[in-house]
């Protein structure tokens, strides 16, 4: 026997298989890797093509208007005014639409909404190559292209039920979401190198109109999508009916409810242009990134999101904690940790958006899921640019920091009081809530 003491790194290490080792590692990715399994359905995969190449596009508009308004006016409120004219139109489009889809073939009305959204795009590079510099005729595009989106959104965001089982609905959100938060990263880091060439904006908005045909091209692969079971006509009392459905159900208001809260409080998108120019030498293109790129991560790892069964609680906490991390990150003043807190605000958004579709959709019978998406539109796409408004007005009366901040805090503490107190929703369990309607 050896006199040496005994070396703890030199114990005897238990042999490994490694074949156990590989299939646990399997087991590991299966359970957080993002799950792909609605990518076997073609229609459903044809879609996520043409939305996510379509959504880098759309995304270059989105960032060129606003800076092309900053540039014209030096005036956070009326970059904030760009929020205002795409909120009327959402709400109203959304909500329309969404009676419509309820009525009509759903493919047909994606197909024709879209086409409008692509001939808008191609007016504001009209606009731009002709060197209008009229804000007033950019603002009105911007309202046209939003119903636009507005109808073609609602009549999408219908068409997945339809496609895709119940059971891999949360996925299939999942996959949206992530694709279009990819389209969300490499659209503004694109329109950050193309806005600081010469002729930037005509470039943008050329490249949105040529990026958007692979959506229209998806859609021309759907198959025909009539409505089931009782078809109500398309008008303002079909809206009210779908808006009565709601109104009972504590579990809806609350989803959207808390979007709201999280979207109108504590949006910075508005401030990005100014605190930009007076922090960051101008360096735009990754804060408009920033909130993409970890809902993208988030995403790619998202496979326990569905395994999640007190929706409505998670989807709580996901909002709380995105109010807290954009608070945080209008503290901070170095761009890496601004971006680095707004991806973590990211992430919290990308788990919140994929519970309130799933809640919405799961919850509602086919006949009234149009109706629901046109809804869920106003309040997700309409929120943001109501937000943009608040904080555009807040920072012209104070500072876009105080804006920013202030935000954050508000939806921390509106959603925490709305959740405790709204029981049915925070107790809400898929396994025992989910009515029998919705399968």
């Amino acid at each position: 026997m050896s006199d040496r003491p005994e070396d703890p790194f030199d114990a005897p290490v238990a042999a490994e298989n490694p074949a156990e080792e590989a299939r646990g590692l399997r087991d590991l990715l299966g359970r957080h890797a993002v799950d792909t399994r609605p990518l076997r359905i073609p229609e459903y995969r044809r879609i996520l093509i043409g939305q996510g190449t379509s959504f880098i596009g759309s995304m270059l508009t989105q960032v060129a208007v606003p800076v092309q308004i900053w540039a014209l006016t030096a005036s956070p409120l009326y970059v904030g005014f760009v929020g205002l004219a795409g909120l009327v139109p959402i709400v109203v489009f959304g909500l329309y639409g969404g009676a419509i889809a309820d009525a009509v073939d759903r493919r047909v009305l994606y197909l024709w909404s879209s086409i409008g959204g692509w001939v808008v795009t191609l007016a504001l590079l009209v606009q731009t190559l002709l060197d209008l510099q009229n804000i007033w005729l950019i603002l009105a595009l911007v309202f046209v292209q939003s119903g636009m989106f507005a109808v073609a959104s609602s009549a999408r965001g219908a068409i997945i039920p339809r496609i895709v089982p119940t059971e891999l609905v949360p996925a299939a959100n999942t996959l949206n979401f992530t694709v279009g938060n990819v389209g969300q990263v490499v659209g503004p880091l694109l329109a950050g190198l193309l806005l600081v060439l010469p002729n930037g904006f005509a470039l943008a908005y050329a490249a949105d109109a040529l990026l958007f045909t692979a959506a229209l091209y998806s859609v021309l692969k759907l198959p025909a999508i009539p409505p089931q079971g009782e078809v109500q006509r398309p008008d303002w009392r079909a809206v009210a009916d779908g808006l009565r459905f709601i109104a009972v159900r504590p579990v809806l208001v609350m989803s959207f409810a808390v979007d709201i809260a999280a979207m109108v409080l504590a949006m910075p998108r508005s401030l990005f242009p100014a605190v930009a120019d007076a922090r960051f030498g101008g360096q735009v293109g990754p804060l408009y990134a920033a909130i993409a790129i970890g809902a993208v991560i988030a995403g790619l790892s998202s496979g326990w999101i569905g395994r999640v069964r007190r929706q409505g609680r998670a989807l709580t906490l996901a909002i709380v904690g995105w109010g807290a991390a954009v608070a945080v990150s209008g503290l901070v003043g170095q761009l890496w940790l601004v971006v680095a807190l707004l991806a973590l605000a990211g992430a919290f958004d990308l788990v919140s958006a994929v519970y309130r579709q799933t809640i919405l959709q799961t919850y509602a019978p086919d006949e009234m899921r149009g109706r629901m998406q046109g809804v869920f539109i106003a309040v997700v796409a309409g929120g943001p640019r109501l937000g943009d408004v608040r904080a555009g007005a807040t920072a012209a009366v104070t500072n876009p920091t105080f804006s920013w901040v202030a935000g954050g805090v508000a939806c921390m503490a509106v959603v925490i009081v709305a959740g405790l107190m709204v029981r049915p929703f925070w107790r809400y369990d898929t396994a025992r809530d989910l009515p029998s309607t919705a399968h």
